[in-house]
């Protein structure tokens, strides 16, 4: 099976020639500037389905206020802004992108959640957040990014940097399947042109690795079958405390 796999990654490699072609010479970041068209509405049809589990998930935001009362959270990889709506009326939301072009949608998903307080919107990967000060936000908010990071360590550094004491991290994200069925194998196979189509976006990442090794001091993680394509159906989801 594993030289198999390798054969149809071949011959799927060698299909998308012209895309790496495209890519080598620069021509791919125009790409860039339609991205934001596609993820838009992608991320409307992915909001349907997983919107009880996000639901879930962020219900538990509210529990890493200041003593205050305020919640600060910044979301690495915002895109669209298709969270806002699961945030607590009354936070400060601090948005970051490598993309600067998903601003439009941002705009309107902010006039849409105008429960929320925005703060600016930085143009920075995921691995390098300088611009947002030590110790100052109470959470992360990261869902389909740590896919497209090229280092997810270094991510979760930035991470752990930028929250408070006490603060938490939430994620949800698409990893790769059991290795034994048949999803592990299409998403190997597939890879090279599902990585053009999600700009970057790998589905064969064993995330969950990483955050166990990332240092918290508390990791609450479930993996789940999501009612999505089998590319993307297994995902993990949870949240991490500094």
């Amino acid at each position: 099976m594993a030289s198999l796999m390798k054969c149809c990654a071949f011959f799927v490699n060698v299909l998308c020639m012209p895309l790496h072609l495209i890519h080598a010479v620069g021509l791919y970041e125009i790409y860039k500037r339609f991205f934001p068209i596609c993820l838009y509405r992608c991320s409307i049809m992915y909001n349907k389905k997983m919107y009880d589990k996000k639901k879930d998930l962020f219900r538990s935001l509210s529990e890493f206020k200041k003593p205050d009362g305020q919640l600060t959270i910044l979301e690495i990889g915002c895109g669209t802004g298709t969270n806002f709506q699961f945030y607590p009326p009354g936070c400060k939301v601090i948005c970051t992108d490598p993309n600067r072009h998903f601003q439009k949608y941002l705009k309107a998903s902010m006039g849409e959640n105008d429960q929320l307080s925005y703060e600016r919107f930085v143009v920075a990967s995921g691995e390098d957040m300088g611009s947002i000060e030590s110790d100052s936000v109470d959470a992360v908010v990261c869902t389909l990014v740590l896919c497209t990071v090229h280092n997810i360590p270094q991510t979760l550094r930035e991470v752990r940097r930028m929250l408070r004491p006490g603060g938490a991290f939430f994620f949800m994200e698409h990893v790769v399947a059991d290795a034994s069925t048949w999803s592990y194998f299409f998403q190997h196979v597939l890879q090279p042109l599902w990585h053009y189509f999600g700009d970057g976006c790998e589905v064969t990442r064993e995330t969950w690795k990483h955050l166990e090794a990332a240092g918290f001091s508390e990791l609450q993680l479930r993996h789940i079958e999501a009612p999505l394509m089998f590319l993307i159906k297994p995902h993990i989801v949870g949240y991490a405390v500094k």
